[in-house]
């Protein structure tokens, strides 16, 4: 229940950091344009708070965080006094109302900018790509490398991390072959390999990109002793304590930490007598595990215990951080290559390449949301200036009712010397909320098979 109120607290706060800024867009360019704003509004529904200022433009706070608006002065929507037609949306001409529409998916990107700007001015913290073994019959597995090696690039990806590495994969899924540029343990000098990738199938949501490739990144080794208990879970009901060790289960020996686990996870609500060295000691307790489904809806066992993990070795530890103008370029060169990524993964669920059952809604982004609000300010930024670049993206699609389906009429408007009938208008509309409604419902319904 905690990380339900965790997670909705961090996908609200992120939802309403977008929507400010996306409208934001809107207002500031209608404004420059000479556009009458009657009201700028975060959220929807009753009003918690409303500032009327000097001009009449009204700044609302909504009840519902889940969206927000801005309401400009127009002719088809209200009646407009003939001194004040100079100042409605719909008198303007087709540049400047194609400079207000752009400019909502234009804040989206510029956020995104900016996010990553302080992302990479605050500086992160992540792990190169070193890879000791390789999984059998693989795609990478196929080619025979020696290792261990490192990754250095994914085609013309440079990855210094494994997040670059699982960010790069994706962006190969569909597809027939990659290039891979590494370092073998031989020699220090960069090599590269061409994979094959015509049987590389699968579901990111069940498994990342980086293990179904094959590789098995370098992990710390990870100790039977534990570091920390969870708060109302299993372990607590048991009275494990910090330090215990887990030395057998049911008169069988414990030798490493995944075998702790795979039993733990094959035993849901059964009872198991666990042995435990504490301070010296062997004492025996009855361990129940809770039972959690997991991505399947298969019921499997969870304790809630976290064990002592050895640290990174140093020359693995890559820290990243720049300067102000040095930030700004990375900031940029993050949000085009995520723009790319997003543009390539959307055609590719338009095209079948990537099963529609890929498509995440509300709850996976709130799950995303909770998850980098736990890990800190700056991962938190990064994830904002992912789902903005992908809401900029999207609005930009020439779909009516989103702001791209705007845009064509307008595009429109230029060649043809006229605008597009309203009629025309209204049934496009019409096709163009059937169509995201659909979109919206294929996507709840991935989140909700995820529950």
């Amino acid at each position: 229940m905690a990380d339900f109120f965790w997670n909705t607290a961090a996908f609200i706060v992120a939802l309403g950091i977008l929507v400010t800024i996306h409208e934001f867009g809107h207002f500031w360019v209608a404004r420059r344009c000479g556009v009458k704003v009657l009201r700028f509004s975060v959220g929807f529904g009753p009003s918690i708070y409303t500032y009327t200022a000097k001009d009449e433009t009204e700044y609302t706070l909504a009840a519902i965080p889940l969206g927000g608006y801005v309401k400009m002065l127009d002719s088809r929507i209200e009646d407009v006094p003939d001194d004040q037609k100079h100042l409605a949306f719909n008198f303007q001409s087709v540049w400047k109302r194609i400079a207000i529409v752009a400019a909502g998916p234009a804040a989206n990107f510029i956020l995104a900018i900016a996010a990553f700007w302080l992302v990479f001015i605050l500086g992160t913290t992540s792990v190169k790509p070193m890879v000791p073994e390789v999984i059998a019959d693989s795609p990478i597995a196929q080619a025979q490398l020696e290792t261990p090696f490192e990754v250095i690039a994914i085609g013309e990806t440079q990855t210094p991390d494994w997040q670059e590495v699982n960010l790069a994969l994706a962006g190969y899924i569909g597809e027939s072959s990659l290039t891979l540029s590494y370092i073998g343990p031989a020699s220090n000098q960069v090599r590269q390999v061409d994979i094959d990738l015509a049987d590389w199938h699968f579901d990111p949501k069940q498994i990342s990109p980086i293990e179904s490739f094959g590789f098995k990144p370098f992990r710390p080794k990870v100790h039977l002793e534990v570091a920390q208990i969870t708060p109302g879970s299993a372990a607590e009901r048991a009275k494990l304590q910090l330090g215990d060790v887990f030395v057998a289960v049911d008169g069988q020996p414990l030798t490493d930490w995944q075998q702790w686990v795979e039993i733990i996870r094959a035993h849901p609500e059964q009872t198991l007598l666990v042995t435990l060295k504490r301070q010296g000691d062997f004492v025996e307790v009855g361990l129940t595990p809770e039972a959690k489904p997991d991505n399947n809806g298969q019921l499997i066992g969870h304790i809630g215990v976290s064990p002592v993990v050895d640290r990174y070795p140093e020359s693995y530890i890559v820290t990243t951080q720049y300067g102000p103008f040095a930030a700004l370029t990375k900031g940029i060169e993050k949000t085009w290559g995520l723009t790319k990524l997003t543009f390539d993964t959307l055609g590719k669920l338009i095209t079948g390449t990537i099963s529609i059952n890929n498509l995440s809604g509300p709850v996976s982004i709130a799950k995303g949301a909770g998850a980098s609000a736990s890990y800190g300010l700056v991962y938190f930024l990064g994830f904002v200036a992912l789902i903005s670049v992908n809401l900029g993206l999207i609005n930009l699609f020439p779909l009516p009712v989103l702001d791209g389906g705007h845009l064509l009429y307008y595009c429109i408007e230029l060649v043809s010397g006229k605008p597009v009938p309203e009629r025309i208008q209204e049934i496009g509309f019409r096709i163009g909320g059937a169509f995201i409604l659909l979109l919206m419902s294929v996507a709840l319904l991935n989140d909700f098979n995820l529950l």
